[in-house]
């Protein structure tokens, strides 16, 4: 998936991934998981754009007032089509769930790019505020566990 994209790397060190290798040495099939898991970042990052915040809940840099002369008062950051908000997408295997989106210019907003005076807003990864997505993400499994 070109553009930006979260991953959960089975080698870090966190509770899902011991909960996701647990499952893999099962030899689960994590595919019903994931897509839950991935509907759920779709809802989650989609209300982040909402409040216009990063995953840890700050709020997103405020548009130079270059950029809100260019604006009406109804566009609303990285939100002048809503494409980049409505693309997101994820892709899922037995043992991987990729999320993201295939719009390049994602990851020039994620990390920012100086040189054309964009600043970085991260949008996407996981919340560790109001919703707290490891929270959800953990339930998700959990309940994937109870029905195997």
């Amino acid at each position: 998936m070109a553009g930006a994209n979260v991953s959960i790397d089975l080698n870090g060190d966190n509770k899902i991934v011991d909960v996701l290798q647990d499952m893999l040495d099962r030899s689960m099939n994590l595919e019903p998981a994931f897509n839950q898991i991935g509907e759920y970042l779709i809802e989650s990052h989609q209300a982040r754009f909402e409040l216009e915040i990063t995953p840890d809940g700050d709020l997103w840099e405020p548009l130079s007032p270059e950029t809100l002369k260019a604006k009406t008062p109804e566009n609303r950051i990285l939100q002048d089509s809503g494409t980049l908000r409505d693309k997101l997408s994820y892709e899922i295997s037995a043992t991987s769930l990729n999320f993201g989106t295939n719009m390049e210019y994602g990851a020039t907003h994620q990390f920012g790019r100086e040189a054309d005076g964009i600043p970085q807003r991260e949008w996407l990864g996981l919340s560790t505020g109001q919703w707290n997505d490891e929270t959800e993400i953990l339930d998700i499994l959990g309940d994937f566990l109870l029905d195997e």
